[in-house]
């Protein structure tokens, strides 16, 4: 069986890059930075880590270069580094996932509704924000970055259920903060 390739739009720059051009490597950190620092701040949540985190990242991706094979495109691959760098360093700080019961899965109802739909970008953003950690990290890692509960649960090493669990636990969180009076305005 063939193993399809795929054309990243950047695959000169990523070339120049594993030949060791050092003018390359720069392009693409500039091509991909500000994407993958606003990643790195969803998941750690603190400006001064992300910013190591994504430097980390960068170096640990340009160590690791060859081993991109073009399945995905470049900023996927780059993205999957950055997001584990990031769990790395929230581990680091010794974050861990507030403990769930199994059964509690699918026991918060969706409280959403269309007045939510009025709330500001920066309030969310603020609101989830001060999330603990473990709610921060699968709500942003479902929500923001497109992953489902088994690949967070990979990710994170937890079952499918406590990602399930943890999301909803984090969406009512989530909604009791931005209803708080002294979260308003």
């Amino acid at each position: 069986m063939e193993t399809l390739s795929y054309q990243d739009v950047n695959h000169h720059v990523i070339d120049r890059c594993r030949s060791g051009d050092h003018r390359a490597q720069y392009e693409l950190y500039k091509l991909y930075s500000k994407a993958m620092f606003n990643v790195c701040m969803r998941i750690t949540n603190d400006y001064a880590e992300a910013q190591d985190v994504l430097q980390e990242a960068f170096v640990s991706a340009f160590k690791n270069l060859n081993t991109y094979k073009a399945e995905a495109s470049f900023g996927s691959w780059l993205k999957r580094i950055v997001v584990n760098a990031s769990l790395t360093a929230i581990r680091k700080r010794r974050a861990e996932l507030v403990p769930m019961d199994e059964r509690t899965v699918g026991e918060v109802a969706d409280e959403t509704s269309e007045d939510d739909t009025e709330w500001q970008v920066e309030r969310v953003r603020r609101a989830i924000q001060q999330l603990p950690d473990g709610y921060r990290v699968v709500l942003s890692l479902y929500l923001l970055e497109g992953y489902d509960h088994a690949e967070i649960a990979e990710v994170l090493e937890i079952t499918e259920s406590t990602s399930k669990s943890q999301y909803s636990r984090a969406k009512k969180k989530l909604l009791e903060i931005m209803k708080a009076p002294q979260f308003a305005g």
